[in-house]
């Protein structure tokens, strides 16, 4: 795991620049650095060895150096592709992962990018014709940024990098604010930085001459064989996540796992036998506390378990941290505990598993059974009559099935924006200085609902969620919180082939009357107690709600209420409001109180400059040498002499112990590697705990404003190409569109039947459905917004 940086552009001091760019992210990769520059270009690295320890240094070039590689990753079946690379000629001189990019992309371009297994933000410059190929994986696990300033391109794993520029100028995008009060992140590709962007998951990016073109190549497609069984789901499921868990293994350094009570990350941990797991809970009794459940599963299982009690006030210190690393806001208290666990785990591991994905692949979320649970009432009471009922409810109490009554009276794409659901349009009106900038927050879901509108409702939920909040929120926080801690997070659900078999199980085996992950959990019952496999999805509960009811930190939060930049951007009688009637025992307003008490830390980091900043990352060579004596007395396979240089690399002037190696004599032996896989926690299951009635700490609905139903035109007759006998496929006969709803819908079609096919059907880019949806002026969105 790395990270880099780099830049296209003159600007004067480039090696300054560059190192700058780098030395912020320094904690994603404290062994080594590396860069690359010519008259065109800087490339910036920084290492975390985890393959190859000793020739694994980057950038990495290919045979005649042509093609320079910086990458954040891993590749699991890199040593296939370097069989079949060899094999057509290329000469290797490393065993990294890394160098089989460099060949592949020679070999194949593009269409390098299918074959790959793993995780990745790469970047590739071609010194013959001075342009740029970056690259992020299928499903956005790495991170990657860029910006145009002018004639000037600059990229980045990190935001933070790209601050560093002297050319970028600072400025705050208020668009990123909008959509963060609606879904407690801002939706990618914005960011909070004006004309800073993400490249989103499944794309690349080409830069040359001055232009950014970006392509899709992947689109996480379902496609259910309504044939399959249950027991042939199961045994799909156990034999490719078994493969998967085996492959992200795959180091030249030991493998932990973090381990929480829910059925994802014990599922993974039970590959873990005689390794190290890791679990932090809170000081609040069970309900906020899982490691009695963690500990008695290590115990079955047989793994080292290690744990931490989190206290009050190292939660609310660990706040300004936190934001900062993220780089960007994000309302999600359980990035905090991820940031403990991952503080935990770095203590004894470099590289840890967990159970991201599992609950958006296989079906895993609460709110899930929601389509099946209003079905019956949807069916017998008229839409007038629940429109009614909904009226009615919404004046009412918080009592016991008010929630259900308003949920149950729209359509799936009206009510579900995914897993977390802030501010609807009218309360970010009430609550914004500037109300002009508020939006509906279905303006920003309606381009993926179209994508997948043939779905059925559960599988429109997933695909939701995989798009934006399993991007925005459960790998952003993965990400940063790992690296925070110069740790490597790996996700064996969130693997391509493990994905082939979840997009093809029947939706009855994802998600029905008996559990969520239905068939997941059949198969996680294979290797663990049934009690926990078949235990109720909680997430990771933060007593955010009881702090908030505390005197010490109701009086935290509301100075910040009171300051200058919530008088910047926020109603502060509107917020003092909310605060005070959620610390009365009134209301459960915790999760809004604690969305905008975030934004204001955050911003206050990045855009005050009078406010007290939080200290850059630095490599600090005195952990270095307790994290280095803790592995030699615990013999873990990092050898003495590959920590000894990495301190002496980082400090010249550094006298690293001795750890038995002779310092004088150089040894060309590698040293002796050692895979000693560990357990380690799902940080995808790491989210806040709500009060909501049936279902715990989800979802995220919207109550929305009424629509006019819109009714589709009777289809047309039917006719076959007269022009081309042979072909048997029966066509629609032409038709004009009725509403601007069924315009949008012929287009899509149309784009899809002219797509080229690449990895996965029907791969269209995201600006071709934009270019649609924005050309469309639909009847209803001028009364939504009155």
């Amino acid at each position: 795991m790395c990270g880099i940086a780099g830049f296209m552009g003159q600007v004067e001091n480039r090696a300054d620049v560059i190192r700058n760019m780098t030395e912020v992210i320094t904690h994603r990769g404290p062994d080594s650095d590396g860069f690359f520059t010519d008259d065109n270009i800087s490339m910036g690295f920084r290492r975390l060895s985890i393959i190859d320890l000793g020739a694994g240094h980057q950038p990495i070039y290919n045979e005649d150096k042509s093609l320079v590689l910086t990458f954040n990753g891993e590749i699991y079946n890199y040593k296939d592709l370097r069989k079949e690379l060899i094999a057509k000629g290329h000469k290797f001189y490393t065993d990294t992962d890394s160098e089989v990019l460099v060949h592949g992309f020679e070999e194949w371009k593009e269409d390098m990018l299918p074959k790959l297994r793993g995780m990745f933000g790469f970047a590739i410059y071609n010194t013959k014709d001075n342009s740029l190929f970056i690259a992020r994986d299928f499903f956005g696990i790495k991170p990657m940024h860029y910006t145009q300033i002018g004639n000037d391109f600059v990229y980045a794993s990190e935001i933070k990098s790209i601050l560093e520029y002297p050319k970028f100028e600072k400025k705050f995008n208020r668009k990123a604010l909008d959509s963060y009060l609606s879904f407690q992140y801002a939706v990618p590709p914005e960011t909070f930085f004006e004309g800073v962007y993400c490249l989103m998951p499944g794309h690349y990016l080409w830069y040359k001459d001055g232009e950014v073109e970006t392509t899709r190549y992947f689109e996480a497609r379902f496609n259910p064989n309504e044939e399959m069984t249950e027991e042939e789901a199961v045994d799909r499921i156990e034999k490719v996540f078994e493969n998967s868990v085996n492959a992200h293994k795959i180091a030249d350094v030991e493998v932990g796992c973090f381990l929480s009570s829910g059925v994802d990350s014990s599922y993974v941990s039970t590959y873990f036998a005689d390794q190290k797991t890791f679990t932090v809970g809170f000081d609040f009794g069970e309900k906020y506390n899982e490691i009695s459940w963690a500990k008695n599963l290590s115990e079955k299982i047989g793994v080292e378990h290690h744990t931490h009690l989190i206290s009050s006030e190292e939660f609310w210190d660990a706040v300004p941290t936190v934001q900062y690393h993220m780089d960007q806001p994000l309302a999600d208290p359980s990035c905090i505990a991820l940031y403990f666990v991952s503080r935990l785990a770095s203590h004894y591991v470099k590289v840890v598993l967990s159970g991201e994905g599992a609950d958006e692949l296989f079906g895993g979320y609460t709110c899930y059974n929601d389509p099946r649970v209003f079905k019956i009432y949807q069916t017998i009471v008229p839409h007038c009559i629940r429109k009614a009922i909904r009226a009615i409810c919404r004046k009412l109490p918080d009592i016991k099935g008010r929630d259900y009554l308003i949920r149950a009276c729209d359509k799936l794409e009206e009510r579900y924006i995914g897993n977390a659901f802030m501010y609807d349009y009218k309360q970010k009106q009430e609550l914004l200085k500037d109300p002009s900038i508020a939006t509906r927050p279905q303006d920003l879901t309606r381009k993926y609902y179209y994508r997948c509108r043939k779905y059925d409702d559960v599988t429109k939920m997933q695909y939701l969620d995989i798009n934006m909040w399993m991007v925005g929120d459960i790998l952003l926080k993965a990400d940063r919180m790992s690296m925070a801690n110069s740790l490597e997070l790996r996700v064996p659900f969130l693997d391509k082939e493990v994905f082939k078999v979840a997009s093809s199980l029947p939706t009855k085996l994802r998600c029905n009357k008996h559990n969520t992950k239905y068939a997941m959990r059949k198969a996680a019952v294979r290797h663990m107690p049934e009690a926990t496999a078949e235990k109720e999805k909680l997430g990771f509960p933060v007593p955010t709600r009881v702090w908030l009811r505390d005197e010490k930190y109701y009086n935290v939060v509301k100075t910040k209420f009171k300051g200058k930049t919530a008088e910047k951007f926020f109603n502060t009688d509107v917020l003092v409001s909310w605060l005070d009637s959620h610390f009365s025992g009134k209301e459960d307003n915790s999760r809004r109180v604690w969305t905008i008490y975030v934004f204001l830390v955050w911003y206050d980091i990045y855009f005050d400059e009078d406010s007290e900043k939080v200290e850059k990352p630095v490599n600090h060579l005195d952990e270095l040498k307790a994290v280095a004596e803790a592995r030699r007395e615990k013999q873990i396979d990092a050898p003495g002499e590959v920590i000894m240089a990495a301190a002496e690399e980082i400090d010249e002037n550094y006298d690293a112990p001795n750890f038995g190696v002779d310092k004088s004599k150089k040894n060309d032996e590698s040293a002796e590697k050692t895979e000693e896989p560990v357990k380690e926690e799902s940080a995808e299951e790491v989210t806040e705990e709500v009060e909501v009635p049936d279902d715990g700490n989800e979802p995220a609905i919207v109550e929305p404003e009424e629509e006019p139903e819109v009714k589709e035109e009777p289809k047309k007759e039917e006719y076959v190409n007269i022009s081309n006998p042979e072909d048997n496929e029966i066509y629609d006969a032409p038709k004009k569109p009725s509403t601007p709803q069924e315009q949008m819908q012929m287009a899509i079609d149309s784009i899809e039947k002219r797509s080229k096919y690449l990895d996965e059907p029907n791969v269209i880019s995201d600006e071709a459905v934009d270019n649609i949806v924005n050309s469309i002026s639909f009847f209803d969105d001028e009364d939504d917004k009155n």
